[in-house]
């Protein structure tokens, strides 16, 4: 028993008498101080401060990506961690960019390619604060709760700026917003059956909804201008399709998860 003398298990004799328990390798504290041994359920419970893994489920261990950073993730993940963080500076960019959009009517190059900017590094910190969490195990509740609001707030600000500015109208808005608050809602409808994962064409709609939306903000002429329509009927379009795409995912998941809990109890009634 690493770190644990002796003589503080009760002796010698006593620390060759200690049973070994599965998954209590490593895991200080695992035998008590009369020899006897923990139950294997509570091993799995107690992870070392210094050590990169993590206990499985059947007193194994398994390796934390990242290594020692990894670990120290695992160990030490809270609401300060690097990629909440990020995803704060997104919601407080938020007011900014609206403030930054409007300034001077809201048609001044200037103002606007700084609101570009503000608009840019929310779209960087999206990627990266998802990234480190899921990389890391950085993820909490308030990331949670607070990623997606971050991106829904970020473009519907964009969305809707621009908009009142006439500068796109307002049906494109209503497409755009009304589709990802109803995806979201249907996450949490379905949730109970499973995760709807993120499709190869939902993220090439976000990229694309990103660049169509910055290339608005920008105060565009010319060939750009025209560049910019095209590429923002581009993201409505993936917009709808992999709106449905989602639709239709939430709908088997459903019918998967209604037929599992019928063969379970169907199962349970023999």
């Amino acid at each position: 028993m690493t770190g644990v003398p002796a003589s503080a298990a009760g002796g010698p004799s006593s620390a060759r008498n200690a049973k070994s328990v599965p998954g209590a390798v490593g895991v200080p504290g695992t035998v008590g101080a009369a020899g006897s041994p923990v139950a294997p359920g509570a091993a799995g419970s107690a992870v070392g401060s210094g050590d990169s893994r993590v206990s499985g489920d059947q007193g194994g261990t398994k390796a934390v990506r990242g290594g020692k950073l990894g670990a120290a993730a695992v160990n030490q993940a809270s609401l300060w961690n690097i990629a909440n963080i990020l995803t704060m500076i997104r919601l407080l960019l938020v007011p900014g960019f609206v403030a930054l959009m409007l300034t001077d009517g809201g048609y001044d190059p200037a103002w606007r390619s700084l609101a570009w900017a503000a608009f840019a590094i929310a779209m960087i910190t999206d990627i990266f604060d998802g990234h480190l969490a899921r990389t890391y195990d950085l993820v909490t509740d308030f990331g949670k709760i607070a990623d997606p609001i971050a991106d829904k707030a970020i473009m519907g600000a964009a969305l809707i700026c621009l908009s009142a500015l006439g500068d796109l109208p307002w049906w494109v808005t209503g497409v755009i917003l009304g589709r990802e608050l109803g995806i979201t809602l249907l996450r949490f409808v379905v949730i109970r059956y499973g995760v709807i994962p993120a499709s190869r064409g939902g993220k090439l709609k976000t990229l694309t909804q990103g660049v169509a939306v910055g290339m608005y903000v920008l105060a565009l002429t010319g060939p750009l201008a025209t560049l910019r329509f095209w590429v923002m009927a581009a993201a409505v379009v993936l917009t709808v399709v992999t709106g449905l795409d989602y639709v239709r995912q939430a709908i088997v998941l459903r019918s998967q998860g209604i037929a599992e809990r019928e063969a379970a109890s169907a199962e349970a009634e023999r």
